[in-house]
């Protein structure tokens, strides 16, 4: 090979070398502002539920008929926005109906541009329409969509584990 070539094929290589790193670079930063994003929404859901805005929490739900929740409560499943409103709303009605708190811990998401998984824990504590107060952690995973640029939760699934020999939900259950 002429020295002309070999330097031709270097440059070439050099070239292609620099595309990769710069798509690595670009598929970083995109990664991790769609975890910011995801992170955010997660944890504006949690404040909104601790508020009690069924508003404000059905805006990081996909709002069609897409949407699938395996929730905590009967029953099995719920299927599309509609559905998933009125859990919300009569568990806000009768077991907490009165204040609230909802923290989220050991978030993790993964992300890829279009689809994302994210799943944590919440300690949720609230208070019934007479008054007794429920103390509760949570486990969620959540599936989420861009659509139209935004990040939307299109299947969540929440759960307690469960004492085999009980058939008991373990309600404050540890790592």
């Amino acid at each position: 090979m002429n020295s002309n070539h070999t330097s031709k094929l270097l440059a070439m290589g050099t070239i292609a070398f620099a595309i990769v790193l710069l798509g690595i670079s670009f598929n970083a930063r995109a990664d991790s502002a769609d975890k910011a994003q995801i992170q955010a929404l997660e944890e504006q859901l949690a404040a909104a539920i601790a508020a009690k805005d069924v508003d404000k929490i059905m805006q990081f739900y996909s709002p069609g008929e897409d949407l699938f929740v395996f929730d905590t409560i009967p029953p099995r499943q719920y299927v599309g926005a509609a559905a998933y409103r009125k859990d919300f709303e009569g568990f806000f009605a009768t077991a907490a109906a009165g204040p609230m708190t909802n923290q989220i811990s050991d978030l993790d998401i993964t992300a890829d541009g279009k689809l994302a998984f994210a799943h944590y824990t919440s300690h949720m504590v609230s208070t019934d329409k007479s008054g007794a107060k429920t103390e509760m952690v949570i486990r969620t995973t959540d599936c989420l969509k861009k659509i139209t640029g935004k990040w939307l939760i299109v299947q969540e699934h929440n759960s307690f584990p469960v004492d085999l020999a009980s058939g008991k939900a373990d309600l404050m259950s540890k790592p």
